[in-house]
């Protein structure tokens, strides 16, 4: 079973950055997709990034285009996503999950392993 740890959250004020991270166990990391999900206090988990196995294609919600940037090094097991011009609204527990196959995806069901989360909390 793979295991998945975040880490990098914390406290930003808005405009500020953050780059989480999340390494994985499994020494097929570099055949699956990853993705990137957050769920904020009393709202449903949602879709924030994804990126296919090889690291050639990227998916971002519309929500965070622009100042989000999902990237992945296979070396490493680790994927990463930098969060620049942060709002309070991105304030939520990140997860990274690892897909079920190396095409990236957006549903929960398409990811088969999830990460115990990492808090990032922006001020105004």
């Amino acid at each position: 079973q793979v295991q998945l740890v975040e880490s990098g959250g914390g406290w930003v004020q808005a405009g500020g950055s953050l780059r989480l991270a999340c390494a994985a166990s499994e020494r097929s990391f570099s055949g699956y997709a990853m993705g990137w999900f957050r769920q904020a206090p009393g709202k449903e988990r949602e879709f924030v990034a994804g990126i296919s196995a090889g690291g050639g294609t990227t998916n971002y919600a519309d929500s965070v285009k622009e100042r989000f940037a999902i990237s992945r090094n296979n070396a490493k097991n680790t994927v990463y996503l930098q969060m620049s011009s942060l709002k309070p609204e991105d304030t939520a527990v990140y997860y990274c999950a690892r897909g079920r196959s190396p095409i990236v995806a957006v549903g929960p069901a398409d990811f088969a392993a999830w990460g115990q989360g990492t808090q990032v909390t922006v001020s105004s």
